[in-house]
């Protein structure tokens, strides 16, 4: 299998935290994620508009490449996206040591966030349009944040249950929030910036940082 990568937004000097991006993909498929990946491109496109207003707060943003496009649950344990995750993670202990770090995910990536969540260095996860069956853990949310933002028009990945998904969580989780993006499909085309909106303003929250001091 190829090997994860990340493409990396940092600050000058040390960071007062950073965000983990976590693109889509599929259920299944062992093929790996290339630089013409719908899903990779689709956050390197978000990377592109909000890294500058993350960076000017003072947070580095990375993002991370799967080795391969599936979760591939059944085939592989654990599922493929999920130790390239901790990989990554690993990756910014050993650049920036305990810097606090909020999981950005979208659809799959989302699920991978949830995934890995435990991870001492996480202080919370940022879900968009997320991909969390009704029977998803939550063990991993335990005393770490959850922002989910879902449109009621995703016909990819379910709405209702990610509002389920976040009201479950509250029994483990140190806070909560859904966001109703309102009428609008899975792949963030529409209400862009109201996408990327959510992006920066939750991580920022969740980081314990203020917005945009540059």
């Amino acid at each position: 299998m190829a090997a994860p990568t990340l493409t990396r937004r940092d600050v000058d000097g040390r960071p007062d935290g950073l965000v983990l991006m976590l693109h889509g993909g599929r259920a299944d498929g062992l093929d790996e994620v290339g630089h013409r990946s719908a899903s990779w491109r689709r956050s390197r496109w978000m990377l592109d508009h909000v890294g500058g207003r993350l960076n000017r707060a003072g947070v580095g943003v990375w993002l991370l490449r799967y080795g391969v496009r599936g979760w591939n649950a059944g085939t592989v344990t654990p599922p493929s996206p999920v130790p390239d995750a901790r990989w990554a993670l690993d990756e910014v202990r050993r650049a920036l040591a305990d810097v606090p770090v909020v999981l950005l995910g979208h659809s799959m990536g989302a699920r991978t966030a949830v995934a890995v969540a435990d991870d001492p260095s996480v202080t919370g996860v940022v879900a968009l349009a997320p991909w969390l069956p009704a029977d998803e853990p939550n063990a991993t949310l335990r005393g770490k944040h959850l922002a989910a933002a879902h449109g009621r028009a995703d016909r990819i990945t379910s709405s209702r249950q990610t509002r389920g998904f976040v009201a479950r969580a509250r029994r483990v989780a140190a806070s909560t929030e859904f966001v109703d993006m309102g009428l609008v499909g899975h792949y963030m085309f529409r209400h862009v910036a109201a996408w990327n909106q959510v992006a920066v303003s939750r991580s920022l929250d969740l980081l314990g940082v203020p917005a945009d001091r540059g």
